[in-house]
């Protein structure tokens, strides 16, 4: 079962104030931001989320002054889920003519810093039309179009015909990377040239279910983010059952297929017969994937600083996890797509291996966690975590020691929020005594 815990101050925490989405406290104290003009960091962040904002928008927004845009598509595709089953959909259009394929490439921002996601993700500009998802299966123009769009295999030369200036909005979620600017879209025009033959031939196959092809295509080789835009924009499935399906909602149900299916592969691998532990920092998160002998069960527990994105509270950190045992579980995670993202990267990580085993995704989120980049974010930093030289250990006293010496937070609290280091402590198994696993 899920569960969150909100529990006393850090030992040397400081309280600072919080911002709405971004700035903790700003509620309480309106002229925070008119006073600190970021030279203070009085929310407490490392950098101003305002300034990366506004550095962003000041390069795109003299870029798409007019109602009509002339530039690239990554390609990019978004269908929203407000008035659901009538979502707005559009395509997503850069300024810039050539290649902007890193623009909708997560598996490519490894490394990059905040300011560069942003950046690039705010020279995206997104059209919107109101269309009914049901229009996937019998696309007009506009929805064949982006289908189109969304199975090519290189940048797309647009040029786009709005019914007013895009307005410099950042759209921002925890499960979506970041959008720029938007405007609904009266005209589109799209120069596809070369479209990913595995794409366009499981589009071709009316027959198949749309989780046979996310499999076959997955199993090609095809980008997990290339996928969840096909599977969004409704060109996957039997004839009389493609829709269009929701950004957000395509993103973690395409990690969700994907990482049920590697584990109906795992369960029947031998057993890993020691414990391997991956640390891992990236953008102010620290991380131990954790690796733990015997059978297969999986748990994710993220634990959120005071006064950091997603908790707002100055005084007391917040620790929430979700897990699962041998057989999986049957109720979505109230960590949401996060913990679906980790799953399908630590179980691409056991098949690489050859082995099943425990597995443990240890998050800890500092202040610089300033604003939220989707769910990405944890499956590209846990690909990469995992891809590391791991530290081997024989017993569980070792990995008590290597939670101790990762996270500022202390071990006894990981240890009170994780069921998996609880079973590891208190079940003793088969291998113990000499005998074969069953």
């Amino acid at each position: 079962m899920a569960a969150a815990t909100s529990a006393p101050p850090l030992d040397g925490a400081t309280a600072v104030p919080q911002l709405s989405w971004s700035i903790p406290g700003l509620a309480e104290d309106p002229s925070m931001c008119l006073r600190c003009r970021s030279a203070q960091m009085l929310c407490g962040r490392p950098v101003c989320p305002i300034l990366i904002r506004y550095e962003a928008f000041a390069k795109t927004m003299p870029m798409v002054g007019s109602a009509h845009l002339d530039g690239s598509s990554p390609p990019g595709v978004f269908v929203g889920r407000y008035g659901y089953p009538k979502v707005s959909v559009g395509p997503l259009v850069s300024p810039l003519h050539g290649d902007t394929l890193l623009y909708d490439t997560p598996e490519d921002w490894v490394g990059k810093s905040v300011s560069e996601v942003v950046g690039f993700r705010t020279m995206l500009v997104r059209g919107t039309h109101k269309v009914r998802v049901q229009e996937a299966d019998r696309p007009d123009r506009y929805v064949e179009s982006l289908q189109t769009l969304a199975l090519s295999a290189a940048s797309v030369e647009a040029e786009a015909q709005f019914r007013r200036p895009p307005r410099g909005h950042l759209a921002l979620s925890e499960s979506t990377p970041p959008y720029g600017p938007s405007a609904p879209i009266e005209r589109l025009r799209l120069d596809v040239r070369k479209v990913d033959q595995s794409l366009e031939r499981l589009s071709g196959d009316t027959d198949a279910l749309a989780m046979t092809a996310v499999h076959e295509l997955y199993d090609r080789g095809v980008k997990v983010s290339r996928i969840q835009r096909a599977f969004s924009a409704g060109t996957l499935g039997r004839r009389g059952h493609r829709i269009l399906v929701p950004t957000r909602w395509s993103i973690t149900a395409v990690d969700d297929i994907l990482g049920k299916q590697n584990l109906e592969n795992i369960r029947d691998l031998p057993h890993l017969s020691e414990y391997r532990v991956y640390p891992y920092t990236a953008l102010d998160n620290r991380w131990l994937l954790v690796l733990l002998p015997g059978a297969y069960r999986y748990e994710s527990i993220e634990a959120w600083y005071p006064s950091t994105l997603w908790n707002p509270d100055p005084h007391n950190l917040v620790m929430i996890g979700d897990h699962e045992w041998h057989r999986g579980r049957k109720t979505y995670a109230s960590i949401g797509g996060c913990y679906y993202a980790a799953r399908l990267a630590t179980s691409e990580a056991l098949l690489r291996i050859g082995r099943q085993a425990g597995v443990l995704v240890l998050r800890e989120v500092h202040p610089g966690e300033i604003l939220p980049l989707g769910v990405w974010n944890v499956r590209e930093h846990v690909r990469a975590a995992l891809q590391t030289t791991p530290f081997r250990f024989s017993e569980l006293a070792s990995l008590r020691e290597k939670i101790r010496e990762t996270f500022a937070i202390p071990l006894e609290r990981w240890l009170a929020q994780s069921a998996l280091l609880h079973d590891a402590r208190t079940q003793r198994r088969l291998e113990e005594f000499g005998e074969p696993a069953a």
